[in-house]
């Protein structure tokens, strides 16, 4: 059964005071950035990429220009890997929002929304319809994106269903993955795990 490289990418650390909601929200990066995709290239040369997929947020965008001017792979922007859209949360602190809308959130995190936002459910959807395309093609790739949709990847290539829950990879940090190209079958096996400089801050 053929199988294909897949390098899942988080956005390195962001100029967000710690606390803040900002799923939607584009924000800075911190300055140093420009190390960690000098270290993914070397990763992404090694395992053939062509393609590197990115969400449109510019601190995702920014990594991934980046990215693909050093390597040579073709750059595309897909809106299926935008963050959660957190409606009227986004720029408020978790203070701010109220323990009690959280905790709501955390009881039901699949069809829980934000006011003016999207559901876990929503989130889930678009990524598995990214997922299915990605595996369809089966072409060594890269994949820059955010906490959430790579939350939802990652327990895709383990071969279970995604808890929206649980903790995402650190940003700045990437996964290797050896993915099987057999669309019934979303399983992969996990080859390495790459944390980045920098410590991961609250948001997403």
């Amino acid at each position: 059964m053929r199988s294909f490289s897949l390098l899942l990418v988080r956005h390195a650390r962001v100029q967000v005071p710690q606390g803040v909601c900002y799923g939607r929200t584009d924000v800075a990066l911190h300055p140093g950035w420009e190390k960690i995709v000098s270290g993914l290239s070397v990763l992404a040369r090694g395992v053939g990429g062509r393609v590197v997929h990115t969400s449109p947020a510019q601190r995702c965008l920014n990594m991934a220009r980046r990215l693909a001017s050093a390597t040579g792979m073709e750059l595309r922007v897909d809106d299926r890997l935008a963050e959660l859209d957190f409606g009227q949360w986004e720029g408020k602190s978790w203070q701010e929002i109220g323990r009690a809308a959280l905790d709501e959130w955390a009881a039901n995190p699949e069809h829980f929304t934000p006011p003016g936002g999207e559901s876990g459910q929503v989130l889930r959807q678009r990524v598995r319809a990214f997922w299915r395309d990605l595996r369809e093609v089966g072409t060594a790739a890269c994949v820059v994106s955010h906490g959430g949709p790579l939350r939802v990847m990652s327990a895709l290539a383990e071969g279970h269903g995604p808890d929206l829950l649980r903790p995402s990879m650190p940003q700045g940090s990437a996964r290797l993955w050896q993915v099987e190209r057999v669309l019934d079958t979303p399983y992969a096996h996990r080859q390495a795990d790459t944390t980045g400089c920098g410590e991961p801050v609250s948001g997403v």
